[in-house]
């Protein structure tokens, strides 16, 4: 069996923490480097540092916080937000990060994968997919933090993505995210499914049995969470003790 990853997400705004619903009503939810650092300390497996008004606002991710949150993991640490170039990632991956995500510049330049898989590895190239359900069992990516439809299919561009050289997929259903209701299972079979690479699932985790239910249903390699643990409703050892007890292989606390 697989060992699955907990990995906390860090949405950052105006470099601090934040979680919204549906990527709209903004809430702080602290710094940056000291929840890195303190889910580091409780036994995350990962962390996801995404500038999510970086390609918004038209500007690069911020290196400095990015450098500082490096010095204090020890784990694999993936960012995104404001990359489009393979300067970009170059400069990121110089300052810390372990992984890079695109998402926008992605679709915008789908070459931009294949290009970045070549030179830093897939291992290094995460996809994030923002995916927005249209129909029945049918998705559409949206860009430009959840602003912006492409008419892209969400399983016809992850197998794409995987094509152009992606390492692994973070999926984010829009319509869950932030609702603590639960992932969206079929979203994520679905694209588990189609795909011969990791799936992270993201969007709506809040209560242990989401992330149960993403793992067993969902087949995803991997669960992101954030309000769950940003407003200390879980912790990580939680999480952990409750996945092992459902037969579930994780990384032990050390």
């Amino acid at each position: 069996m697989v060992t699955v990853r907990i990995i906390p997400c860090l949405d950052v705004k105006d470099g601090k923490v934040v979680k919204g619903i549906h990527f709209e009503n903004i809430k702080v939810a602290g710094d940056p480097v000291e929840n890195a650092s303190f889910y580091c300390k409780e036994g995350a497996d990962e962390i996801v540092f995404l500038d999510i008004s970086a390609t918004i606002e038209g500007r690069k991710t911020m290196v400095d916080i990015v450098r500082k949150v490096a010095d204090v993991v020890f784990i694999p640490f993936t960012v995104g937000g404001g990359i489009s170039s393979l300067n970009d990632i170059d400069k990121l991956l110089s300052n810390g990060a372990d992984k890079i995500s695109i998402n926008t510049a992605a679709v915008k330049n789908p070459k931009l994968i294949e290009e970045s898989a070549k030179k830093f590895g897939s291992q290094c190239i995460v996809v994030a997919i923002d995916a927005k359900k249209i129909g029945n069992n049918k998705w559409e990516v949206f860009i430009e933090g959840g602003k912006t439809p492409t008419g892209l299919d969400v399983i016809d561009w992850a197998k794409k993505t995987v094509d152009l050289g992606a390492g692994e997929i973070l999926l984010t259903s829009i319509d869950r995210d932030g609702t603590q209701d639960g992932y969206d299972i079929e979203l994520t079979k679905t694209v588990s499914e189609s795909v011969k690479i990791p799936v992270i699932a993201s969007g709506g985790a809040g209560k242990l049995e989401h992330l149960y239910e993403a793992i067993v249903n969902g087949k995803a390699n991997a669960v992101l969470i954030a309000s769950l643990l940003h407003f200390r409703i879980l912790t990580i050892p939680q999480i952990k003790k409750y996945l092992k007890s459902k037969g579930i292989e994780v990384r032990e606390i050390k």
